[in-house]
């Protein structure tokens, strides 16, 4: 059966410190129930704010909806997203994301659970890297 989720029902939760610098706001939008795995959030990041440095077991997708921010991939540039773009991280790869230092950024994320799991969190995003 089709299932609507009407947005009051949507979890709206701080980014917890362990994992994000800044101020971070996550608002669960689907774990769609078994055998689907799809868990999609939508994630505000106010300026400055980013995620620290994690990998997804089954890769992530990031879909700009408003402002800038930028991503990057351990060893690899920053670079720049905005409204409207999309982007892939595949399986393991460490990286973060997050705003730019004057732009708030708001994306949605997409990711499969592997046994339960969508993320493996690891130490913050230092803010040498950050400026980097």
């Amino acid at each position: 059966m089709i299932r609507v989720y009407p947005r009051s029902t949507h979890p709206k939760v701080p980014g917890n410190p362990a994992h994000f610098t800044g101020q971070v706001e996550i608002e669960t939008l689907l774990e769609a129930p078994s055998p689907s795995q799809v868990r999609v959030a939508r994630v505000r990041f106010a300026p400055g704010a980013r995620t620290h440095w994690h990998t997804h077991p089954l890769g992530q997708t990031l879909i700009v909806l408003e402002g800038a921010g930028w991503v990057q991939e351990e060893g690899g540039p920053k670079e720049t997203i905005q409204e409207g773009d999309v982007v892939w991280i595949p399986p393991g790869v460490k990286h973060w994301h997050g705003a730019t230092t004057h732009t708030p950024m708001v994306h949605l994320a997409l990711q499969e659970a592997q046994k339960g799991r969508t993320v493996d969190w690891l130490e913050p995003v230092n803010d040498a890297q950050y400026q980097g």
